[in-house]
């Protein structure tokens, strides 16, 4: 009966301390501390460019400026500079190659074909002045305005020459040239055949040189005829010398012939 009641506690010790162990390897792993990476920052948005602002301060080019907001041709062209990866270039006639623009005239366009040959002034990508050597050798380039608007563009040595058939212009100054945007200065209103035709009218021959006028110390036509007595003169008393001797030799002759007369 002892025997038994000693089996009974010794078994229940066993089965207390194996429960515990049991509990001890079976607890969960302490938990591992997780390391966040951090999230890369967006890149910075381009800023955005105003062209009625740059315009309006750049320059002179308040006549094509006030084109550009009555054709609504501005919204066009500020969509193509902030809202492509393209870009854009245009370039910027001045005030004073409107004012000079006699024959073809702006006043007897439509209203689309005035909105056209400002488009005309536009390439819808963006062109660093270097850009300019390897698009002389791809023939014409379309412009905004479409594909029969078309210009043509030569590098000589640095200076980018353009030429629509009708207008013959240079690049004069680079007004802005910072991506997406390009605009430069031109010294003549842009005219595309696919308007005013290809009926051309030839370039009319340069005017003659002025004449130079005479140096100061140089005599003129009226000083010369005017100093021609006074360099006369001295020929005149030579020739009063010569008058006056000869009046003499007649005299002393005709004194002479006397005296032989006399001693006869």
């Amino acid at each position: 009966m002892q025997f038994s009641g000693n089996f009974m506690i010794i078994c229940s010790a066993l089965l207390l301390c194996s429960s515990l162990t049991y509990g001890q390897t079976a607890s969960p792993p302490a938990p591992v501390a997780m390391t966040r990476t951090p999230t890369p920052a967006p890149a910075p948005a381009p800023e955005y460019v105003n062209l009625t602002y740059l315009l309006s301060v750049a320059g002179p080019f308040h006549t094509f400026l006030n084109y550009l907001e009555s054709t609504k041709v501005i919204d066009t062209f500020q969509s193509q500079a902030n809202n492509t990866e393209q870009g854009i270039t245009i370039f910027i006639p001045k005030d004073d190659s409107f004012k000079g623009l006699k024959k073809p005239s702006l006043s007897n366009l439509s209203d689309d074909q005035l909105k056209s040959l400002i488009l005309f002034h536009a390439l819808p990508k963006y062109y660093a002045l270097a850009d300019f050597n390897d698009l002389s050798t791809k023939g014409p380039i379309t412009t905004l305005a479409g594909g029969q608007y078309t210009l043509n563009f030569t590098d000589d040595s640095g200076t980018v020459h353009l030429d629509s058939g009708w207008s013959k212009t240079k690049v004069s100054s680079a007004v802005h040239s910072t991506d997406p945007v390009a605009i430069y200065q031109v010294n003549k209103v842009l005219l595309p055949e696919a308007i005013f035709g290809t009926d051309i009218p030839p370039t009319p021959a340069p005017s003659p040189a002025p004449d130079i006028s005479p140096a100061a110390d140089s005599p003129s036509a009226d000083s010369k005829e005017g100093g021609s007595p006074s360099k006369a003169l001295p020929s005149d008393s030579a020739s009063h010398r010569v008058m006056k001797l000869s009046i003499w030799s007649r005299l002393v002759l005709a004194v002479l012939g006397g005296l032989v007369l006399l001693f006869e």
